[in-house]
């Protein structure tokens, strides 16, 4: 099978590469984790490195199954490093592995091992590696493809306009390309995806004793994808269904879909006192193909679902994204980059004169001259509204980064 090169990830490792720090790549599961290590090999390979120098290990496959003993597995891979070169170690789902940090920490001090390790957000958390691996790691958070990865994995030719539309109804997940144009077997696949996260990454590992209600509250985010959302507005919505829960419940609900990366929430942003709010954070979906197979087709807010898609593209180009309040008004996202900002306006269309003023309103209020983009699916070519910049959503997914 021949995989994309997922050239934004691999650049990345290849600036971090053969500096002593651990290489953390973490993600959703099935959004390519084991692929991107395989083609960051096959990259050192073909710059020199030497197959002995590789060591790679998959820890879901039972070949490997008696490394999950970290002396074992300790053993194992200190008798095969050659101590005259650089040694890539590649240790994949390493969360199988019983005190793995104990094997990680004691390699990360060898001059000579360069150490990338892998795991579902679900078991390998941002705050354990903190704590675990605290000053000795840095981490790459992989996300499913972007719309350009997706192009580029085509077997055919189509229109920017029907590789959106594909990209949002087949899913971003890297294997649904190969299940395209039959949408039974890619929602019988999402399904799989959704119920393992849901039913082991939460339900067990979290000890949820109401399955049930974890689904709705996830089909209630589902459902609400770019609308402000606090504990309590869940909560009480649900109780209005008939299913009575407390506040506390959803906020340990919605900490651990948000820990298995099925959803990201995002935190509000005061664009004139430039500082984080506490309250009333958004939720989007990791692909938005997860929204058909949970609710249908019928009813899709299509400037809601654009608007997922540019937040997911928004993490990938930058470190920190945040929707904005001016006012009593709304910017969809601010995003930082150490001293760089930019703001971003995300609708469906704009030709209609009310929603134009609605819609540049709120960027027009911030008084600074960071930049400022309006992203709608409107064919128009790019424009400007004294100094706004109005472009197409799709070119802007396309464009190379």
């Amino acid at each position: 099978m021949e995989y994309v090169q997922r050239n934004r990830y691999l650049d990345y490792l290849k600036r971090v590469k053969d500096k002593q720090i651990i290489k953390v790549i973490t993600g959703v599961r099935r959004c390519g984790k084991s692929v991107l290590m395989k083609l960051y090999a096959d990259e050192l390979l073909a710059e020199g490195v030497k197959d002995e120098q590789l060591t790679f290990i998959n820890f879901e496959d039972f070949e490997f199954y008696d490394l999950r003993d970290s002396k074992a597995l300790y053993d194992y891979i200190v008798g095969r490093l050659r101590p005259d070169m650089m040694n890539y170690v590649f240790l994949d789902e390493i969360q199988h592995v019983s005190n793995y940090a104990d094997v990680v920490d004691a390699l990360y001090i060898k001059s000579n091992v360069d150490l990338y390790i892998t795991g579902s957000n679900a078991y390998l958390l941002s705050s354990e590696i903190a704590t675990l691996l605290s000053g000795r790691y840095v981490e790459m958070k992989l996300l499913p493809f972007s719309l350009k990865e997706y192009a580029l994995a085509q077997s055919k030719e189509m229109s920017p306009e029907r590789l959106y539309a594909n990209y949002i109804t087949y899913s971003s997940f890297p294997y649904t390309v190969h299940l395209q144009d039959d949408m039974q077997t890619v929602n019988d696949y999402l399904r799989g995806i959704f119920s393992t996260i849901v039913l082991k990454d939460v339900v067990q590992r979290k000890k949820v004793s109401d399955p049930m209600m974890l689904e709705s509250v996830l089909s209630f985010l589902t459902d609400n994808i770019g609308n402000t959302l606090s504990t309590k507005k869940i909560a009480d919505t649900m109780t209005s269904y008939g299913r009575r829960i407390d506040v506390k419940t959803v906020e340990k609900y919605l900490s651990a879909l948000s820990e298995s990366c099925i959803v990201y929430p995002v935190k509000r942003y005061d664009a004139k006192g430039r500082g984080l709010l506490k309250t009333m954070e958004k939720y989007y979906l990791v692909d938005v193909a997860f929204r058909n197979m949970m609710l249908g087709r019928q009813g899709v807010d299509y400037g809601h679902v654009l608007e997922n898609v540019v937040f997911l593209e928004l993490m990938r180009r930058f470190p920190n994204v945040y929707i904005g309040k001016v006012d009593s008004m709304e910017v969809d996202f601010v995003v930082t980059d150490m001293q760089k900002m930019e703001y971003y306006q995300v609708c469906a269309t704009m030709r209609n004169p009310a929603t134009r003023e609605r819609e540049l309103e709120s960027l027009q209020a911030i008084d600074d001259h960071y930049p400022k983009t309006i992203l709608t699916l409107d064919t128009e070519p790019v424009t400007y509204h004294n100094g706004i910049k109005q472009q197409n959503a799709i070119d802007w997914l396309l464009e190379i980064c």
